[in-house]
């Protein structure tokens, strides 16, 4: 197969629908990789701490992405029926199977582009 001059070997698993692209899609932006992370590495977080631990982010950019990530089956969210209400996330077994994955990118990066990687810190 050949796409606007680049050779596309038959068997290539990033023709389309691309798995990579999809995955992307529900773990992709600035904040979601961010907050799974502070998750693994807590086990259980209120919103309010999770706020405090990813830094710059904003109210309404963390409820959206706690919202997806939910959504998306890579969290889980209880609400426990107190006064005050009290909400709890949590990773979902889902959300787990990505750490492997993430950490061998966070290895990619340092070894591959660590100037990139710095620019970051």
């Amino acid at each position: 197969m050949n796409i606007e001059g680049v050779e596309i070997l038959k068997d290539c698993p990033c023709v389309d629908p691309c798995p990579a692209d999809a995955i992307f899609r529900f773990i992709g932006g600035k904040w979601k990789l961010k907050i799974l992370c502070t998750l693994h590495y807590n086990e259980v977080l209120r919103y309010g701490e999770i706020k405090r631990m990813v830094k710059g982010v904003s109210p309404t950019m963390l409820a959206n992405s706690l919202r997806e990530l939910e959504e998306d089956g890579f969290i889980t969210r209880t609400i426990y029926d107190e006064m005050p209400v009290r909400v709890e996330y949590r990773m979902t077994e889902t959300g787990h199977s990505l750490v492997p994955i993430l950490d061998e990118l966070r290895e990619w990066a340092i070894a591959y582009r660590p100037a990139d990687y710095r620019a970051l810190e």
